[in-house]
């Protein structure tokens, strides 16, 4: 996941013990020692550019899922609600594939890294998901666009760039208190 390395930016360190406590040992191969953690943002202070990597993450998922519902719901002749229900629910899907994949690479179980990808990802996709279907809906003519239509694309990315501007600041206070995408960072070294 290109955000993993992200972990060392923030500070969000666990002590092996908590690790042996759950089963779970961790391996600081080349880590051992580093008792220092200068340059690691204090429990709190989270960086901008850490909570956009966040962000970023969640919006490629949510915007694969939202373009294949879309795709999906045109192509099955659905109507506007049903499509776009279709599409909420692919990002949702495209977002927690996205933090699994990174998280079962580390090594981790699948029921863990179920539980590390909905702790990590479920407000900042919702938060993504209703601007960026809000943008949509209330945006005039853009429910009734087709896929064709250059308006259909100009209203969706603009409901991206809406989502991820508006999703920043929520990962970031997220992140600064040990929740969301900091959940996932202690897999990654």
């Amino acid at each position: 996941m290109e955000q993993a390395h992200a972990h060392h930016e923030h500070g969000e360190h666990h002590q092996h013990g908590e690790h042996e406590q759950h089963g779970e040992r961790e391996q600081h191969t080349g880590h051992e020692g580093h008792g220092s953690h200068t340059g690691h943002a204090a429990h709190g202070k989270v960086s901008w550019a850490m909570a956009a990597k966040a962000t970023l993450h969640c919006l490629t998922g949510c915007a694969i899922g939202e373009v294949l519902g879309m795709v999906i719901g045109t192509a099955l002749g659905w109507g506007n609600v049903p499509t776009m229900v279709l599409a909420i629910v692919l990002a949702f899907f495209f977002g927690y594939a996205l933090t699994l994949r990174g998280i079962l690479s580390a090594g981790v179980d699948l029921r863990t890294a179920i539980r590390v990808a909905l702790a990590a990802d479920t407000l900042s996709i919702a938060v993504m998901e209703l601007i960026d279907n809000g943008v949509i809906a209330l945006w005039p003519g853009a429910m009734d666009a087709h896929l064709s239509s250059p308006l259909f694309w100009t209203v969706l990315a603009i409901a991206l760039v809406a989502a991820f501007v508006i999703t920043v600041p929520v990962n970031k206070w997220m992140i600064g208190r040990g929740k969301g995408h900091a959940v996932v960072h202690q897999y990654h070294h």
